[in-house]
């Protein structure tokens, strides 16, 4: 066993630390406060390769092994949550199209998305039922060379920045999992379009529905065969649900450096606040579920690197790492007295962020039954 990260891969950490800390941490309340979406950020994180991580090298990408990836995501979330969501997306865009689809629209698409230029947004969730994928309604109907696409997406995170986006539809209703086929759909397509939500938190991501209205594209954006996009997208969750995990965990770990400075600097009846056992004990609490969490993610990164089974592994990061960050970010935010209550501090945006991620991507109960499953097999639960 060799828990050493290779010099390449810490490298990849303090670049990105130092990038999160002197480019990405002082505009995060910016676009929390604004609303408006960081373009800027993303041209910046693309210049030095965080939107390419998983981009095949011929498309401009860097196509870093899974742990480099976790890394970088790690320390992108520890200057802005949000921003990862641009990467969290291309990683997600850049495994299925690098993989599945044809080589001319990689060739058109992924040189944007790894540049920070272009947005290709995942959508596969819909209003009535997002944790049941099988159950999508989105039709996609073969007419000749081309395919037309009706049905409703929704959560979908920068939609409304999104210049295409992965597209989930049936093309056999009656095939169950089998019935499902993937699909890059340009967003200026007629037929297409899009509504804003209002969040609670992330607000800079753009997150909102799509509609497609008999939008019709060509064959040649089919993302693999039909009937084959389940099992990809599944395997992709894999991989996405253990940098959800860092994401989360990155976050969590700025909010306890932030805290601790804090508590060493802040007196109380005489003494820094960092000698009350009250004080610091809740800390070392969430310092070591911390850090148990986040190796259950690199250890997951690693399982798909060895080409090993992790999907268990990967449901576990995505059950507990948004929980343990949220309590984290939670306990930081009150250890800050008042102070923490206000804008003032970044804990207040940090816990409305969070929270989202222990919705997104599988709630907390679906990544409970996916684990239940790898314990007492699949037609046990």
């Amino acid at each position: 066993m060799d828990f050493s990260f290779s010099e390449e891969q810490r490298l990849v950490a303090e670049t990105m630390r130092a990038f999160a800390r002197d480019v990405l941490l002082p505009k995060y309340a910016y676009w929390d406060r604004t609303g408006e979406l960081p373009r800027e950020q993303f041209l910046k994180m693309g210049q030095i390769g965080l939107l390419g991580l998983r981009v095949p090298e011929e498309h401009g990408g860097q196509e870093v092994d899974a742990i480099t990836a976790g890394i970088a995501i790690e320390a992108a979330a520890s200057g802005d949550f949000n921003c990862c969501y641009a990467i969290l997306i291309a990683c997600f865009a850049g495994e299925m199209l690098g993989r599945y689809a044809p080589e001319q629209v990689s060739a058109e698409w992924l040189p944007g998305m790894a540049a920070g230029e272009k947005i290709i947004c995942t959508c596969l969730t819909e209003p009535q039922g997002g944790s049941d994928a099988v159950g999508i309604r989105a039709r996609a109907v073969r007419d000749g060379g081309d395919y037309v696409i009706s049905g409703e997406k929704a959560s979908i995170t920068l939609v409304m920045a999104g210049d295409a986006g992965i597209v989930f539809a049936k093309t056999d209703p009656g095939a169950g999992a089998r019935g499902v086929t993937a699909f890059l759909v340009p967003f200026d397509l007629p037929g297409v379009s899009r509504s804003a939500y209002s969040d609670l938190g992330s607000r800079g991501i753009a997150r909102g529905s799509l509609f497609l209205d008999e939008v019709r594209i060509p064959a040649r954006y089919r993302i693999g065969e039909e009937g084959g996009a389940f099992s990809r997208v599944m395997h992709t969750f894999d991989y996405t649900r253990a940098l959800i995990g860092l994401m989360c965990l990155g976050a969590a770990q700025a909010s306890l450096a932030e805290t601790v400075e804090y508590l060493k600097n802040r007196q109380s009846f005489g003494k820094p606040l960092s000698k009350y056992q009250g004080v610091t004990f809740p800390l070392a609490d969430w310092a070591a579920k911390m850090e148990m969490a986040r190796w259950l993610c690199f250890r997951t990164l690693w399982l798909r690197d060895q080409g090993l089974p992790h999907t268990s592994e990967a449901a576990m990061c995505k059950m507990q790492c948004p929980d343990i960050a949220a309590g984290a970010i939670h306990e930081c935010l009150l250890l800050h007295g008042h102070y923490g209550y206000t804008t003032d501090y970044p804990q207040e945006q940090r816990l409305r962020d969070v929270i989202g991620q222990q919705i997104a991507d599988g709630t907390t109960q679906i990544q409970k039954m996916i684990v239940a499953r790898e314990i007492f097999g699949r037609d046990f639960v």
